[in-house]
C-alpha cells in the first residue's frame, strides 16, 4: 500500500512539474525561413500578393490536391481572402486574409484555423544585387495553455520544412520563367491591383 501511495505521489509530482514548466515556456512562437531569388522584388511581390498563385508553390496543396478553395474580396492585395476546406488532418479548414500589402516589400496575412487558433504570416521582400531575398514568417500567440506551449516548442520543426519547400518551389517558378513571360505576368498582376 505504501508503494502505491508513493507511486501516485510521484505521478502527481511529475504532472505538477510538467504544468509548472509549461507555464514558464514562451507563449509567443515565431517560425522564419528565407531564400534568395534571382527575380525582382516586383516579381516576388506579384506572387505572394495573389492568393490564386499560392497553390503553384505553397506546400500544403500537394498534401491534399482535393482541397476546395474559395476566393473572396479583391483579386489581390489587402482585403483579399482565401478559404480552404479539406478532410486531410494536415490541411483541415481555414481562412487567410491579406491585411497589409506594401508594394514591393511586405505582404501580411491573417490566418484563422478555427479551433486551431490564429496566426500572422509575413512575406518580407528585400532587394539585393541580381534579385531579391524573401523571408517567410509565422507568428502566433499560444496563450495560457501549458500543453500548447510545449507544442509551441516544436512548431519550428513542424512548419519550418514546409516553409523551406514552399520557398524552394517559389524560387524555381520565378527563376525558370522566361523574362518576357515574367514581365507579362507582373504587368497583369499590377493592372489588376490598380483596378481594384
Amino acid at each position: 500500500m505504501v508503494l502505491i501511495k508513493r507511486m501516485l505521489m510521484g505521478i502527481v509530482a511529475l504532472v505538477v512539474l510538467f504544468l509548472v514548466v509549461g507555464f514558464l515556456l514562451p507563449r509567443e512562437v515565431r517560425v522564419e525561413r528565407s531564400v534568395e531569388i534571382d527575380a525582382s522584388p516586383q516579381e516576388v511581390f506579384a506572387m505572394v500578393n495573389d492568393f490564386k498563385q499560392f497553390n503553384r508553390w505553397q506546400p500544403w496543396h500537394r498534401i491534399d490536391p482535393a482541397t476546395r478553395y474559395v476566393f473572396e474580396g479583391p483579386a489581390i492585395g489587402a482585403g483579399s481572402r482565401m478559404l480552404w476546406y479539406s478532410d486531410h488532418p494536415q490541411v483541415g479548414d481555414g481562412m487567410q486574409e491579406i491585411v497589409e500589402s506594401r508594394p514591393y516589400s511586405k505582404v501580411r496575412a491573417l490566418l484563422d484555423f478555427g479551433t486551431g487558433g490564429k496566426a500572422y504570416a509575413d512575406y518580407l521582400i528585400d532587394a539585393r544585387e541580381g534579385g531579391s531575398t524573401l523571408t517567410w514568417t509565422l507568428e502566433t500567440d499560444i496563450g495560457g495553455n501549458p500543453v500548447g506551449r510545449y507544442v509551441g516548442l516544436m512548431m519550428d520543426g513542424m512548419i519550418g520544412p514546409s516553409y523551406e519547400q514552399g520557398l524552394s518551389d517559389l524560387k524555381a517558378i520565378l527563376e525558370s520563367a522566361p523574362a518576357p513571360q515574367r514581365r507579362e505576368t507582373l504587368g497583369e498582376a499590377l493592372k489588376t491591383g490598380l483596378a481594384t
